[in-house]
């Protein structure tokens, strides 16, 4: 094989056999445990094969570069895919000084399941909405309440399993 179609096949597996690690370790962090066995199996079939091509002609550096390079383009393509995807669930606690009523009226009104909670912070009482949502959703929430309050504080977190409550789809804009 030229030596060209060596690198671009050695690139190319590196891509794709990181991005399928990505896609597997969200998998089993999402609980689809047999979902991530078969992605791992092609992803170290391929990782395998690209290896083996560096392996037998090490007095080639340029295949190390391909080799390293596919690795580094994988994890960009994969972190990618990963927020493209947007698997699973997070939970978004929002404080809002000014606000909190008509972000949790705006947010039930799109079809969010808000649940309001009291906290005492350094100014005193105030209202702590929580929300738990979809992580394709995030963007949805977030300009929601950006357009109620713009100093509102937003944390936004992974969650890993939701049992029960109260979880409608979101209405489309």
């Amino acid at each position: 094989m030229s030596l060209f179609l060596n690198i671009l096949f050695i690139f190319l597996a590196r891509v794709c056999d990181v991005t399928m690690s990505t896609v597997r370790i969200l998998m089993i962090m999402r609980g689809k445990a047999a979902l991530a066995a078969f992605i791992g199996f092609f992803e170290v079939s391929v990782y395998v094969l690209a290896l083996s091509r560096v392996i037998g002609d090490l007095d080639r550096p340029v295949l190390l570069i391909a080799y390293a390079s596919g690795f580094a383009a994988g994890n960009y393509i994969g972190g990618l895919l990963e927020e493209r995807l947007a698997l699973g669930y997070a939970t978004a606690q929002i404080i809002s000084l000014e606000a909190a009523d008509l972000i949790a009226a705006g947010l039930r009104e799109q079809g969010f399941g808000v649940t309001i909670l009291e906290g005492c912070g350094l100014e005193g009482t105030h209202k702590i909405l929580h929300v738990l949502l979809k992580r394709r959703d995030i963007p949805c929430l977030l300009e929601a309440v950006r357009a109620c309050d713009v100093n509102a504080f937003i944390s936004v977190m992974d969650t890993r399993k939701i049992l029960g409550g109260y979880f409608a789809k979101t209405k489309a804009k």
